[in-house]
Order: C-alpha cells, then structure tokens, then sequence
C-alpha cells in the first residue's frame, strides 16, 4: 500500500477517470490518501493508480448504502426496473470501451470480454423483469383469519467479485440485489478494479445516492471488513474455495448468509460411441482457452474411453495449435495473459508438478517464445495425457489453461474418480445414448451438467456448486429470492 502522492493515470481515453471510493453517490478519496498501482499483465506497464480502501473507509461505504435503503426498498417496482434497464443500455453504448479495460487490466482477450459486457447488460434486463414476481403466498387458515407472507429486501447486500471476469461480475451481480430493493457495496477484484470504476462513472448517477456504491481495495482488508460489517446484512462472493471459507468464517461471527460460487476441477466424460470430432471440439471449448483456462468452470479433468483416448488426443493437440497466446488488445488474440505474476508462477508450478508425478506434456506448456510477448505473463495451452486420479493435477484447482486427460475402461471406477475432488461446479457428458446420459447426469456430485454441450450458461437456468464450489445458485430467479427474506403476518379479524 502506498500512501504517498498518487501518481498521474494514463489517459487512454478508455481508461476510468475517477480512481478513488464511489459511496453515497459521489467520488471520495481513500483515508489517508491510501492507494496501489495497477499493472497490466501484458506487458507490465502502469495502468495507473487505485484507492486502497481502509475498515473506515468501508464503513462510510456502508453507512452511506444503510441510510439509502429504507428510500429504495420503498420505490416502486417499476421504477427499480426502469434504472436497471437503464443502466443496461448504458453499458451496451460503451461496450467496446469496457471490454478493452478488461482486456489491459486482468489480460483476457477482448473479444470474449465484449461477450461479457453484453452478458451483464443481459442480466441487468432479466431482472429488471423480475421485480414483480418477489411475492409473498396466503396460507388457509379459516374464517376470521388471514395469514399471508411477504418477501423483503434484506438491506445491504455485499458483493465480491473475481478476477477473471471483472466487469460482468460487478455489473451482473448488482441485478438481483437492487432488483429486490436491497443496496449494495461492490469490492471488485484487487487484481482488475478498473472496469468497475467504469462502470460507477456510467451508471452511479442512475440511482440514489448509496443505492449502488464501490470500494476497491484488498480482499483481507476492504473484503474482510465488508463482510464482517454489522451493517451488512449478506455477501455474495465470487473466488476460490480458500476465499470462501475466510468469507464463511467471519460472517459467522455476524450470523450473516453468504452466497458463494467458488472453485472447480470440473469433469468432461467422453463415452466410446461420442461424436468424436464435436467431442474434441467440447474438450477445447470447455477449457475455455480464451479466458487462459481461468474459469471456475472450466472442463479441465477429461475422461475419455480407451476405445477413443488416442484418436481424440491428436484431435485436441491440433486445435490447440489455434490457440496462440497474444496481446488481448489485439481482436485478433485468441488467448490472453494471465492474470498476475503470482498467478502466472503457481501455474508454472503445477506445470513442473505434474511433469514430476509422472503424466506426459503432451503439448504446450512452457511460455511463449514471441519476444513481443516477453515482458507479459503468457503462457502456452498445455496438454497432460496419462494422468492418474491420485496426482495432484487431478484434484488441485490449477486455474489455468493445464487440460489432463484420463483413461478408462470401467464406468463405475471412473465415476469414482470424476467425483473424488471436494469439488462440484460442473460436469459434460458426451454420449449418443440417451439413457447413458440421463443415468451419469444423475450420478455425477456437480451442480451443472450438460449432455452433448459445454461451457455455456442459460439464464434462466440455475448455476452453483455442490460441495465445495459453493452454495446457492444464480443466474435465475433463486437469485433474487437469494437477496429477500420472508416475513409472515396473521391477522385476526
């Protein structure tokens, strides 16, 4: 942390002006002039400066989106709605501004991070549509009596987001709290602030004052004081499964619900009578290369019958030959950087780690050798073949573009093996056999299966983990049901 003078941000005209605490409705400095440098991780260049928030300067946060909540739970409806579509169209009107912010700050590329941008905006508009439908139930109770239930907000509402898609997590999961009527205080990622202080430059004016605020700063100090805030009456947090217990843990001492989507060692099941070149198109597709393999759900563990292991082997070796790391800026770049340093290490070694444990680098693997790309942290799509279940490329999160692929012949050991991590986000079964898939979509321990597809979301459908990928869901009405309580009245008359 750095409380000198804060240096000069660049002026890329797409780059946030504002690099200081947005609360009640207007830009203040971190106290003490508290602030870090954001680097970029394609080249290391200085993005600029960001505030480092303090306990006290969350708490003014806080305090600012306590006081505006009695106002905005009051509003009606429609109007709520209104802003959020508002808001929505906004974001689409600078989208291509916003998805370059992404692209320099947390290295993804910016094609799919324009996907991103349209995500939030779509999401802002799926629950602008839902603002009626928190309703409340009558239960029987006879003559002379009603007994009816009514779905409050919960007051503010805390959110967390990650690293890998900044500005849809900041954007999309204000949608549900401030739909219901709850405010929120956004903490984006420490590692990419800059898309959301955007995004409170474009839509902070479209509601009252402390309905929609943001503090950037440090995960162990600004999150942790966001969550154990006694003002804050629930945390949404997007990360790993390590963020989520520090999260659970001191929400505990507040008796606060959380609601977490963290980490996965997410499964791909190849069956012996697949599609085979669309089943190597899945196993790419759901590594998601264009994020560098940095998603949650990413199908990194694929488990392939030893009737088709090598066929679909050399199928994904060349379709990883079009995967080239790049500079994201470039529309061209089909993978990115990596998110930092630390990251770009702790791949690294897991690459080492498993070359170690016995499993064969079968492509990729190293950095790149682009010397345009030096100073960045690239590095190449890698492939594992003879992976064992026990190695720990096969049950640690890497949260890289490090794919493994297993062998089997026995269905039931390799459904142990599937489900042996502590994890469950998601799970892809590829089979022309309709009862083969409706029976391993049954047993799989993972929250969201597809049969015959990956990688894609469907609003409107629940997503979330089981075990430890998190609890809750969202994406769909559960969501907004997530940021109400219920409250029952019986009425003698």
């Amino acid at each position: 942390m750095k409380t000198s003078p804060a240096p000069a941000s660049p002026t890329h005209p797409a780059l946030p002006a504002h690099r200081e605490l947005f609360y009640g409705g207007a830009w203040h400095p971190a106290h003490g002039g508290a602030h870090w440098e954001c680097f970029s991780p394609t080249n290391g260049s200085s993005l600029g400066i960001c505030a480092d928030a303090s306990d006290a300067d969350v708490d003014a946060a806080v305090q600012a989106a306590h006081c505006a909540f009695p106002a905005w739970r009051d509003t009606h409806p429609s109007d709520r709605a209104a802003r959020l579509r508002q808001a929505a169209a906004r974001i689409r009107q600078h989208g291509g501004d916003l998805a370059l912010i992404d692209a320099l700050d947390c290295g993804n590329a910016i094609t799919p991070m324009k996907g991103d941008v349209e995500n939030a905006a779509t999401q802002l508009e799926f629950f602008a549509g839902l603002v009626t439908e928190a309703k409340g139930e009558t239960i029987p109770m006879g003559h002379g009596r009603l007994n009816y239930t009514l779905r409050e907000p919960l007051g503010v509402v805390g959110r967390i987001g990650a690293f890998n898609h900044p500005f849809m997590f900041s954007a999309a999961k204000m949608a549900a709290p401030l739909a219901a009527g709850n405010t929120v205080v956004i903490k984006p990622p420490e590692q990419a602030p800059l898309s959301t202080l955007r995004l409170a430059e474009l839509v902070g004016d479209l509601f009252p004052p402390g309905v929609f605020n943001v503090v950037t700063g440090r995960g162990k100090e600004a999150g942790q004081a966001l969550v154990r805030h006694p003002a804050v009456a629930k945390i949404g947090l997007i990360g790993s499964v390590e963020a989520g217990r520090a999260v659970m843990r001191t929400a505990a001492d507040t008796l606060k619900p959380v609601l977490l989507e963290l980490g996965g060692k997410n499964a791909l099941i190849g069956f012996a009578d697949a599609d085979l070149p669309a089943l190597a198109d899945a196993i790419v597709q759901g590594m998601n290369f264009a994020w560098c393999g940095q998603s949650c759900g990413s199908t990194s563990r694929v488990f392939l019958h030893e009737s088709i292991h090598d066929r679909i082997a050399d199928m994904v070796r060349e379709r990883l030959a079009a995967f080239q790391p790049g500079l994201p800026q470039d529309p061209d770049t089909t993978m990115g950087a990596i998110v930092s340093a630390e990251q770009h290490r702790r791949i690294l070694d897991y690459i080492r780690i498993g070359r170690d444990e016995g499993a064969t680098l079968s492509y990729g693997g190293t950095v790149p050798a682009d010397p345009g790309l030096a100073q960045g942290f690239f590095i190449e799509p890698t492939l594992f073949t003879g992976v064992q279940p026990s190695m720990r490329i096969a049950r640690e999160e890497i949260f890289g573009p490090v794919l493994s692929l297993f062998r089997w012949t026995d269905a039931g050991a390799m459904l142990a093996a599937v489900n042996a991590p502590d994890y469950g986000l998601t799970c892809s079964l590829w089979t022309r056999d309709l009862a083969t898939a409706l029976e391993f979509s049954s047993r799989v321990q993972a929250g969201y299966v597809w049969i015959n597809e990956v990688g894609r979301h469907f609003l409107g459908a629940p997503y979330g983990g089981f075990k430890q990928s998190g609890n809750g869901r969202e994406e769909c009405f559960d969501e907004l049901l997530a940021f109400t309580q219920t409250k029952n009245v019986h009425v003698r008359y």
